[in-house]
């Protein structure tokens, strides 16, 4: 299952052995031990064979191996590291096997909570459980996702402005991490995190009150931040205002966000994480809803009013968001509704922040398959995209070939 890492130390130490014997026959040659200096050589030759040998089986791929890197510098506030330091990588090869391997990490983009339809505040009672598992960025390639419930992103939460929040965060008793939760709609230290902050097996729950509406990133904040952010474990809550939003008649719930591995594009097995890549911002893999799509799962029909919750769980790039062959009708920049809000129309292409947000609604009058897409187009072979089908009768006066 950890060939990956145990190819890599073996190689490491053959070649660190191989190196020693050489350089003791060339002491034995100096002193004209001509017996002892052939063999001390020879075992130091086929020493270092076999150690490239290891080498370069430890590159290959492999169904399962190592998902972590063995050390990595940050200079955080806190100073800790980015990653796990070496000797907890043992941890990990010793506990991972409790790990649940998940066969579709990505969070489904029609489950988006229904419309509120209560006018008055109200206590809401929320409990979300952080668990670390292993699943498919694509095929075949495995990675050592951290979620809230299973899935990336975690759960779309809906309340009403006035509403208190009392949320309970779980850490699964498989979890290696401490971790917690961040609420960008929470005023108040850390936005939740300085109370939710929960070892393996323990619970915290936190009471907030809903003051600005709007719809908010949340994602873990335990030290490392990004390295946490980097694996998935984010999502986002709709806070509506008052009055509620107008009716559409479809909703989805789409988070783009960034897989950073080792071993390059298209690596099978449980990849590592590449911590330098985090650290330099260049993702392996870009994606919505935590993996690359491999069939569509937006369906809607000519004439549907569509609105699309769109976050960015970062943790490094803007995204670029655009939908081909279509223009926004309306964008509620960075996600704020209510009073004084400012609302884009006939918008091509909006801007989602790192740990921010966007509401677009259009209205589809032809059919066919729509690509959502980061527009910065190189993501796209990053697996930044995903499909809208489209289906319904033909609009020759909206859109038609002209044949002669």
């Amino acid at each position: 299952m950890y060939k990956y890492i145990i190819f890599s130390f073996l190689g490491l130490v053959l070649a660190i052995v191989a190196v020693g014997l050489i350089i003791v026959g060339m002491l034995y040659i100096r002193k004209r031990s001509k017996q002892r200096e052939r063999r001390v050589i020879d075992a130091g030759v086929g020493t270092l064979v076999a150690a490239l040998i290891v080498l370069i089986f430890s590159q290959a791929s492999y169904p399962l191996h190592f998902a972590m890197p063995p050390m990595m510098q940050a200079m955080t506030m806190d100073r800790k590291p980015a990653s796990l330091p070496i000797l907890s990588s043992f941890t990990f090869l010793s506990q991972s096997k409790n790990f649940e391997v998940v066969e579709d990490i990505g969070r489904d983009p029609n489950d988006v909570p229904e419309a509120l339809t209560y006018t008055e505040p109200k206590t809401v009672e929320i409990e979300v459980r952080a668990k670390e598992v292993i699943s498919e960025i694509s095929d075949g390639i495995h990675f050592n996702y951290w979620t809230y419930e299973g899935t990336v992103p975690g759960p779309m939460w809906r309340v009403r402005t006035g509403d208190t929040v009392e949320l309970s965060l779980t850490n699964d008793e498989t979890s290696l991490h401490s971790h917690n939760i961040d609420l960008h709609a929470v005023t108040g230290p850390g936005g939740g995190a300085a109370i939710t902050l929960v070892e393996p097996g323990e619970t915290r729950t936190i009471s907030w009150l809903a003051k600005h509406p709007g719809l908010y990133i949340y994602h873990c904040a335990t030290a490392n931040i990004s390295t946490h952010n980097a694996h998935g474990q984010y999502g986002m809550i709709l806070v509506e205002p008052e009055e509620g939003l107008p009716e559409v008649d479809k909703e989805f719930y789409i988070v783009q966000g960034e897989m950073y591995t080792l071993g390059g594009m298209g690596k099978k097995g449980l990849v590592a994480f590449d911590s330098a890549g985090l650290l330099d911002g260049i993702p392996t893999y870009v994606t919505f809803n935590g993996k690359v799509e491999d069939a569509p799962r937006l369906q809607a029909e000519v004439g549907d009013k569509i609105r699309m919750y769109v976050g960015n769980g970062g943790t490094n790039l803007i995204s670029s968001f655009h939908v081909i062959g279509e223009i926004f009708d309306v964008v509620y920049p960075e996600a704020a509704i209510g009073e004084n809000s400012a609302i884009l129309e006939n918008v091509q292409t909006t801007a989602v922040l790192p740990g921010g947000a966007t509401i677009v609604e259009f209205t589809v009058d032809v059919p066919g398959n729509y690509l959502l897409v980061d527009h910065a187009l190189a993501r796209m072979n990053k697996g930044a995209w995903a499909v809208l089908e489209v289906s319904g009768e033909e609009n020759p006066e909206v859109y038609t070939e002209i044949i002669e």
